[in-house]
C-alpha cells in the first residue's frame, strides 16, 4: 500500500498518559528542528474534526484543553473505537494526508493498531516515543483520575507495549529534560 502522505524520513510516534507532557514535548522538538523539517501530527485531530461533523459540534473547542471537550471526551472515545474497529487505519491515513516535512512527529498515539499501521506503511523509518511523568507531576499539571477515561483504551493501550525506542522523562526536572531533548535532536538531525 502507498503512503498518502509524503515519504518522511522519520516517523517518532509519542505517547503517554494525560498530562505526561507529549505536546510539550513534541513542539519542544519542533521549535528546535523548525517547522520546515518537523511537522507535528495529532491523531485526535482528524477524530475530533470527524466527531463535530457527525455531531454537529464546534470542532476548534474540541481540540483545546477546554470543559467543552471533557463533556463529550467519554463518547468521542467510544465513537473513535467504533470507528478504529471498522477501520484500524482510518485516523492514522487521514492525519498524513498532505504532509511534505522529511520528519513527523505523531504526538498522540494511544493504541497497539497506531503504532502497526505506521510501521506497516512506513517500516524502519518508524520509532516509537513513550513519555513518562510521575503522577504527582501529572496532578500539578491538572491532571485528576477519570473513570471511563484513564483507565480505558485511549489511555491504556500501550501500557504493556513492551520496548520503546526512545522513553523521555517529564517529572518537572528542567536540565534532565533538555537533556533528553537534545540526545532525541542530535538522533533526528542523523537522519536528515
Amino acid at each position: 500500500m502507498a503512503p498518502l502522505g509524503g515519504s518522511p524520513r522519520l516517523v517518532l510516534l509519542f505517547s503517554g498518559k494525560r498530562k505526561s507532557g507529549k505536546d510539550f514535548v513534541t513542539e519542544a522538538l519542533q521549535s528546535r528542528l523548525g517547522a520546515h523539517v518537523c511537522a507535528i501530527l495529532r491523531l485526535s485531530s482528524p477524530l475530533k474534526e470527524q466527531y463535530a461533523q457527525e455531531h454537529g459540534l464546534d470542532f476548534q473547542r474540541l481540540l483545546d484543553a477546554s470543559s467543552y471537550k471533557e463533556a463529550y471526551r467519554r463518547d468521542m472515545i467510544r465513537w473513535g473505537e467504533e470507528k478504529r474497529q471498522a477501520d484500524p487505519g482510518f485516523f492514522c491515513r487521514k492525519v498524513v494526508e498532505g504532509v511534505s516535512q522529511p520528519v513527523w512527529l505523531v504526538s498522540d498515539t494511544r493504541r497497539v493498531s497506531d503504532i502497526q499501521w505506521f510501521q506497516e506503511t512506513y517500516g524502519a523509518v518508524t520509532q516509537t516515543v513513550r513519555v513518562v511523568a510521575l503522577e504527582q507531576s501529572r496532578q500539578q499539571r491538572g491532571w485528576v483520575f477519570t473513570p471511563g477515561v484513564d483507565d480505558g483504551e485511549s489511555e491504556c493501550g500501550l501500557d504493556n507495549f513492551g520496548d520503546f525506542d526512545w522513553v523521555i522523562e517529564n517529572h518537572g526536572d528542567e536540565q534532565r529534560l533538555e537533556e533528553q531533548l537534545e540526545d532525541l535532536v542530535e538522533f533526528v538531525r542523523t537522519r536528515l
